[in-house]
């Protein structure tokens, strides 16, 4: 709904007036950003005068501070879109009938729904012309020139902005803060404000393609380590700082539905809050020691110099922000409900907490400013490998190194490891409330994490980047293997009895996850012959166009390649033999010849591959300096017959799943019809006889 149709009601949920948001918290938290920033820039020497093209003293202050003024505003813009997509009640009533709360159309908009969005839409403001800033200081900085308004310098800002990476990674974070401060303008809806949500997620992604990441020795777990912290630490900071802000309009009881009223408005939105903050938590921790220990050699480096003793001094303001939130969590949350009192030791530790990651974002800037202890450019003598997939070429592959050779992908990790917590929590509330899960489909879902894990961080993905026969292999089984597993744990079924519904108007993860299961979206993508056509079709589209280039030469769209085929054989497994909930579902006839289509697709496609004297990419297969194995035109015959080969067997075993679950089906049938007729004494059986009977009778009239 556009924001000129919302209302905005001075007053809480309760009626009582909104007295005021601790906001002098916030105001704290920017000071001490830049009393920290100053301090470590200070300490590591990042603004020191160079001697060689020095920007000048603007640019040297001026970057960092429009560094954290970004992180501060990119935080607020997270923070306040997920307090308004998944947190906050969205009205003051909830009721069905209270969609529209006075004749002229306007929306009874919750009072802390309202501020939440009034907060992030400026926030959005502040980001956009803060990303503008860094990417004229960046390129300043970059250059060794002061910010001048002289054609030439705006010829070469133009050159950075368009041909160099770093410069194009700014642009890019300039419109998307810009695309997302536009929709916070002119959207309402909760759907519409989530998708802006995951667009200010993405504007998270060229932030972590650039600075010590872009050329980190090993490239790729950089990038990904550093894009998972600074999206748990968006989230983490913007919720901090929105429960502050917050503060006044978090008062009264929620009201249900049903009309009467629910539970504390403030213990239920820092019960919800605190479940995300712990996964803040142990996602900030985590992929920040990883991503520290890819700049920092050993514990001399980390002890005995500037940047190994600013890491120290971040972990110490981690752990105490996770003391503060454990204090919420097991004394503060439970006591809310009896009194003022608590209210106030929770307002006083959310202050500490909003001032501690004000302080704690000022010296992540000034880690970023200064030099790691771990080279970060380019060896002289790289290998073409190293040059073309950002690695060395590993050691010949043989069948035991199918099992030893690893090489972390942080992103898949933290999906696999998310993915078997979320599904013991699952597990462990049905069992609680008394409630069973077949322990087939768990032992399922935890094989099918194995197993993606295995294919993105283990031999597959590793000897996927020099052999085009173990690229497919990693293909095969991220599109048939992995999924058929994940498929059959059938994980929105248990999110759905184990997440219960709320009362409150607001939408948690079992609301989100209804949504997307009855929206149009899911209606085409989970179509039987969308899915089919996308699962057999893809293949085409990919190794015969510039996205396999792109793929193997490019970390994102490395990932991208991973995450796309990990769907697609989902999705198309799903709509085969899943028991998750779908809009539609094929008869088993449409399933099995889907099947064989596909079978016969595949064999069609990995035929063609064994046949082929071209190769598929010649400049980075044929470039790799490989001097073990076969040539790269015989690996590549060879991965022709692995995508036959593997992409015939799992699609085999769905096909006879289908034909088994089609058999009990029609006993399923046979027996209800069988119950039936013993219900009404056959009355179907002798309505259908007495039906032949009339026409005989009417055969006999005529003289037939």
């Amino acid at each position: 709904m556009p924001s000129s149709t919302r209302t905005v009601h001075p007053t809480s949920s309760s009626g009582v007036e909104d007295r005021g948001t601790p906001k002098g918290y916030v105001y704290g938290a920017a000071g001490a950003a830049l009393v920290v920033l100053t301090a470590a820039l200070v300490f590591s020497g990042a603004v020191a005068a160079r001697q060689i093209l020095d920007p000048g003293a603007i640019v040297r202050w001026g970057l960092p501070v429009a560094q954290t003024v970004l992180n501060l505003s990119v935080a607020l813009v997270l923070g306040g879109l997920v307090f308004a997509v998944a947190i906050l009640p969205y009205r003051r009533r909830p009721e069905r009938n209270a969609l529209a709360s006075s004749t002229d159309g306007t929306v009874d908009e919750h009072p802390a729904f309202a501020r939440a969005l009034k907060v992030a839409s400026i926030a959005s403001l502040v980001w956009t012309a803060s990303s503008v800033a860094v990417l004229v200081f960046t390129h300043s900085d970059l250059i060794g020139q002061p910010i001048s308004g002289t054609s030439d310098y705006t010829k070469q800002l133009v050159f950075y902005m368009t041909q160099l990476d770093v410069g194009r990674a700014w642009l890019v974070t300039v419109i998307i803060a810009a695309t997302v401060a536009t929709l916070l303008f002119a959207v309402r809806s909760l759907t519409a404000l989530a998708l802006t949500f995951l667009l200010a997620v993405v504007g998270l992604m060229p932030m972590a393609l650039i600075g010590h990441s872009a050329s980190a020795g090993d490239h790729e777990a950089a990038v990904n380590s550093l894009g998972l912290h600074l999206l748990g630490a968006g989230l983490w900071v913007g919720g901090v700082a929105m429960l502050a802000l917050l503060g006044g309009t978090l008062t009264g009881r929620l009201r249900t539905s049903a009309g009467s009223h629910g539970g504390d408005l403030t213990e239920s939105v820092l019960r919800r809050y605190s479940a995300l903050a712990l996964f803040c938590f142990v996602l900030v921790v985590a992929s920040g020691i990883i991503n520290a220990s890819l700049r920092v050699p050993g514990w001399s480096a980390l002890f005995g110099t500037s940047y190994g003793q600013l890491v120290i001094g971040k972990v110490v303001f981690a752990l105490v922000l996770g003391g503060i939130g454990f204090m919420h969590r097991r004394w503060v949350i439970p006591q809310i409900a009896r009194g003022a009192s608590a209210k106030r030791v929770l307002w006083q530790l959310i202050g500490v907490e909003t001032v501690v990651m004000g302080g704690v974002s000022g010296l992540a800037v000034a880690l970023s400013r200064s030099a790691p202890p771990e080279p970060t450019t380019l060896a002289p003598d790289a290998t073409p490998a190293f040059i073309l997939s950002g690695y060395n070429l590993p050691p010949e592959l043989t069948p035991v190194r199918w099992l030893t050779e690893w090489r972390p992908d942080w992103l898949w990790v933290a999906v696999a490891v998310f993915g078997a917590v979320a599904y013991g929590l699952g597990i462990i509330k049905l069992l609680r409330r008394g409630d069973s899960w077949s322990w087939a489909r768990s032992v399922s879902w935890f094989v099918g994490l194995v197993v993606l894990t295995y294919i993105t961080s283990g031999p597959p993905a590793v000897y996927g980047r020099v052999l085009f026969s173990a690229h497919m292999v990693d293909h095969m089984m991220l599109t048939m293997v992995a999924p058929l597993f994940l498929v059959l744990g059938s994980p929105v079924t248990l999110a759905l009895k184990a997440l219960r519904p709320r009362q409150d108007g607001s939408r948690g993860l079992r609301e989100w996850t209804l949504v997307f299961v009855h929206s149009k979206w899911s209606q085409l993508i989970t179509h039987p012959l969308f899915a089919a056509a996308n699962f057999a079709g893809s293949i085409i589209l990919f190794y015969y166009s510039d996205l396999f280039g792109y793929a193997m030469r490019d970390h994102i769209g490395h990932e991208l390649m991973n995450l796309h085929f990990t769907l697609t054989g989902y999705i198309f497994v799903l709509t085969m033999i899943g028991s998750d909930p779908l809009p539609r579902r094929a008869p088993y006839p449409l399933r099995l010849l889907l099947l064989f289509a596909t079978m016969a697709f595949h064999a069609f496609f990995g035929v063609a591959i064994m046949g082929s004297n071209i190769l598929l990419e010649p400049t980075y297969f044929g470039n790799l300096g490989r001097p073990w194995g076969p040539s790269a035109i015989s690996d590549q015959q060879t991965g022709g017959a692995v995508a036959w080969g593997i992409g015939e067997i799992p699609t085999l075993v769905v096909a006879i799943g289908v034909a088994v679950m089609w058999s009990r089906s029609d006993a399923r049938e046979t027996k209800r019809r069988d119950r039936a007729a013993d219900r009404d004494n056959e009355a179907e059986l002798e309505a259908y006889n007495a039906m032949f009977n009339r026409l005989g009778d009417q055969d006999r009239a005529r003289g037939l």
